[in-house]
């Protein structure tokens, strides 16, 4: 009899995955299936010089490659910016805690203005930058500026609360132990949180690999040099060339799979190790 009420312990549990299971082959995988199957259209010949001409291949590298620094940087900056939210009381604690989220309520066009109108060559950060060779707006740089600031938010949100719930006395355990400031945290605090850093930094990796509103503006969208891979699968349905843009989706989904699977897997295996000591 427990062993029956056991597998009862949640009621509808067949209807609710049922329910389920149909929204997320609505939502998720029949469209990303339509996008599979428009691309056969095209022979294999025809798919293959689509998606490596050197315009299209150097969007790959400019999109990933931009993606994945900011992510990185993201990474160290969210981790700083939740440690000080967590850890420290200074007056204006709430705004800089609100002002996190503003890149998730801010329109993502309207982030690419602002941080044009502040990088340009006559912008309030440009001017000052423009003597020293260093130019932001208009060139993959500006892609790096623009995915960091709409990725920042993902590693804060996700690490802030771990550190929140982390209990000082493990600190100050290995403080009475002997401990310096560097292996505390690289022993004991960082092992705490590396699951959620690693989320927040495949969140921010996600977000900006599929961003087109606020890099736009900034980049400058110049072919070979600043020009992203979401505004080439535009301007190929601008052609009316929808199985080229879904070839090109094609390549895009399938390589930020297999990164995010990658990134999974180290954060399994992560969990897995340190669950094991």
């Amino acid at each position: 009899m427990a062993s029956q009420k056991k597998k009862h312990l949640l009621p509808g549990f067949g209807l609710s995955l049922g329910v389920t299971l149909v929204y997320l082959s609505l939502i998720v995988l029949i469209p990303l299936a339509a996008v599979f199957l428009r691309t056969t259209e095209l022979s294999l010949h025809e798919f293959w010089a689509v998606v490596t001409t050197p315009r299209v291949v150097a969007t790959y590298k400019l999109t990933f490659g931009a993606s994945l620094l900011a992510a990185v940087i993201n990474l160290v900056f969210g981790l700083l910016t939740a440690w000080v939210l967590v850890r420290y009381q200074f007056f204006g604690k709430k705004v800089l805690d609100a002002l996190v989220d503003l890149p998730f309520a801010l329109p993502t066009a309207v982030a690419g203005i602002a941080l044009t109108a502040i990088y340009a060559p006559n912008g309030w950060l440009g001017q000052w930058l423009e003597p020293h060779g260093i130019k932001v707006a208009f060139t993959p740089l500006g892609v790096v500026v623009a995915l960091t600031f709409i990725g920042l938010p993902f590693v804060v949100r996700t690490v802030q609360p771990v550190l929140e719930d982390f209990s000082a006395e493990a600190e100050e355990a290995a403080a009475s132990l002997g401990a310096n400031r560097w292996q505390t945290f690289y022993k004991i605090i960082l092992p705490a949180i590396w699951p959620a850093l690693l989320t927040g930094f495949s969140l921010a990796f996600a977000r900006a690999v599929g961003e087109y509103g606020s890099v736009i503006f900034i980049a400058g969208n110049m072919p070979m040099i600043s020009e992203i891979t979401p505004l080439m699968i535009i301007t190929k349905l601008e052609q009316y060339d929808y199985a080229g843009a879904t070839a090109i989706a094609v390549v895009m989904l399938v390589i930020s799979f297999v990164l995010l699977l990658l990134i999974n897997l180290l954060q399994w295996w992560s969990n897995h190790r340190h669950g094991h000591k």
